[in-house]
């Protein structure tokens, strides 16, 4: 009998080998972003006109998905193209919020199955403006980690705006990387009125292509380098990265206040040079020894004050 049962392989992504050594363990802190992004935009005025009253759920980078009823919409951008799927559920969802088709009460429209639903144009226009709204954002966040990694970015992101051509793409491999969103309407089932009963979700799909993923990743380095610094300084001892600023005291003379008031320009007080005090915050620590190197003064030979 096989070790590796088939249902069980297929809940492993399959690592490609294109990608080993880049910082994919960071593609969760980079999912962080791209959601509240996604939910500030979904949540503000014009953002309502579209997604309605559905709120963001989650968001993570996931496996492909094995449905082949799912159309894919591709979006070029500066950093590659972004193919876009919408479950067909969600897309319906989203037409009945944006035309007030009744979802609840006596009143309540029958509940609508996908399956039967003839695709109308005007759901087309409705899943291309929201595929160019959520590759937009996708190409922000990606900008904003080159930015942060000190990339050379030849020009500003020329980010999808509307009237973007919107071209046909194939399913991603299963190898593939795929960021799922998960969308939930802020109002319970159709068939019901019961508050407990939990609110319709839909899902997206975003699968960017190997020159927008490079990108990602290429964002991720310098959030990387970051974490690698302070593990470093963690391994390390305290006091071998603590900065503190010493003062050195090279002169002090007593003179009388009459003294002072009468000095002019030229005046000479004679002082003799011993060995210096050095401070810390006005705290005396050590004495040292004045010496010249190189036509500069320097402290040596560091004795303890106490």
């Amino acid at each position: 009998m096989s070790i590796n049962q088939p249902e069980r392989a297929r809940d492993f992504q399959v690592l490609d080998p294109c990608l080993l050594g880049r910082p994919v363990h960071l593609l969760p802190s980079f999912a962080a972003r791209l959601a509240e992004a996604l939910g500030a935009a979904m949540a503000s005025p014009g953002g309502r006109r579209y997604w309605g009253a559905f709120r963001l759920e989650s968001l993570a980078f996931e496996r492909a998905p094995d449905d082949r009823s799912l159309r894919w919409l591709g979006v070029t951008g500066p950093y590659g193209l972004a193919a876009v799927a919408f479950e067909r559920g969600l897309l319906l969802g989203l037409l009945e919020g944006r035309y007030a088709r009744r979802t609840q009460g006596p009143n309540a429209a029958p509940q609508r199955d996908p399956g039967l639903e003839r695709v109308t144009a005007t759901e087309e226009r409705l899943g291309a403006t929201l595929a160019q709204q959520v590759a937009a954002l996708l190409d922000e966040k990606v900008a904003e980690g080159l930015l942060a990694a000190g990339a050379a970015v030849a020009a500003a992101p020329q980010l999808a705006k509307a009237g973007t051509s919107i071209v046909p793409a194939g399913a991603p491999g299963k190898a593939g990387w795929v960021i799922r969103v998960v969308l939930r309407a802020q109002y319970g089932r159709r068939d019901t009125d019961d508050p407990s009963v939990a609110a319709p979700e839909g899902q997206l799909w975003i699968s960017p292509d190997h020159g927008l993923m490079a990108h990602v990743l290429q964002g991720l380095m310098a959030e990387r380098n970051c974490m690698r610094g302070a593990v470093r300084m963690a391994r390390e001892p305290l006091a071998t990265h603590l900065q503190v600023k010493l003062e050195g005291r090279l002169v002090s003379k007593e003179v009388t206040l009459a003294t002072l008031f009468g000095l002019k320009v030229g005046d000479v007080i004679p002082v003799s040079v011993g060995r210096a005090d050095v401070l810390l915050d006005d705290s005396r620590l050590f004495t040292a020894a004045v010496a010249e190197h190189k036509g500069k003064l320097c402290l040596t030979s560091f004795e303890d004050a106490e």
